[in-house]
């Protein structure tokens, strides 16, 4: 008898489990970043990228614009030493080295949210 009875609690088992995973089905959704197959969110995840490319190009550009600046700058900067003695220092050295440092933090936090 206990072997018939483990027999047919094996068998319960057995047709249990698929009936149960039928009962309530989970929709597996994709990973994310992975196209859903759905028009409207490829065509979204499409302008997204595109317009994260967009705003990573604009930065880049901002980037080499500061740069410039920066080079500019450094280059009056040097010319101003330059022109001065050691016991005048001329506000426009003062200025320019605050302009400098302006744009270089700029650089640098343009820089840091690169993807």
């Amino acid at each position: 008898m206990p072997l018939r009875l483990t027999v047919i609690l094996l068998v319960a088992a057995v047709l249990v489990v698929p009936l149960r995973s039928q009962v309530n089905p989970q929709k597996a959704s994709p990973p994310y970043g992975a196209p859903s197959g759905n028009p409207e969110d490829e065509a979204r995840a499409r302008l997204e990228k595109d317009m994260e490319k967009r705003r990573n190009l604009a930065r880049q550009e901002q980037i080499n614009r500061d740069s410039d600046k920066l080079l500019q700058l450094a280059t009056e900067l040097k010319s101003y030493v330059d022109r001065s003695n050691e016991n005048v220092l001329s506000m426009e050295v003062v200025k320019k080295a605050e302009e400098i440092e302006k744009y270089a933090h700029s650089v640098k936090e343009k820089m840091k949210t690169a993807p």
